[in-house]
């Protein structure tokens, strides 16, 4: 965890950003949650724990400085509030996808890529080039599912 807050420091101070205290508290809490995508608001939920005197003005212009650079990525989930994970640490340009329960709202994780065939299929025959994707897909988790029986 040390190693990724010092690299975070020294990306913001090659822009002449500070990894302040207060953004460090908001980095440990994205770190020490790295399984889940939370919310602005649990963000700052469990950053107030921790550190008090950090306002929710202030997360949210962190979360959004953080993906302006790259540390972590903003991804809607159909629930009407974005939430935030960290990118791929083997350097991958590509995201995984996502599982979204319409029902209990669980995220799942798909870590594969579902998509290089049809990736490929756009690169040749229309000559366009891919940057990234996000695949989500909707529907009812296992647990939802066993609860309406």
């Amino acid at each position: 965890m040390e190693k990724i807050i010092s690299q975070v420091g020294q990306k913001l101070r090659a822009s002449e950003y500070k990894l302040t205290t207060r953004r460090k508290h908001i980095l440990r809490v994205l770190l020490e949650n790295k399984d889940k995508h939370l919310s602005a608001e649990e963000v700052y939920n469990l950053v107030k724990a921790e550190a008090p005197d950090v306002g929710l003005a202030t997360v949210y212009r962190t979360l959004e400085l953080f993906v302006g650079f790259d540390i972590i990525r903003a991804m809607d989930f159909g629930d009407g509030r974005k939430r935030y994970e960290f990118g791929e640490e083997d350097g991958d340009c590509h995201d995984h996808h996502h599982l979204i329960c319409e029902e209990c709202g669980r995220i799942i994780e798909v870590n594969e890529d579902l998509l290089e065939e049809l990736e490929n299929r756009i690169i040749n025959d229309y000559k366009f080039s891919i940057t990234n994707h996000q695949l989500k897909i909707f529907g009812v988790c296992e647990d939802c599912l066993a609860k309406r029986k």
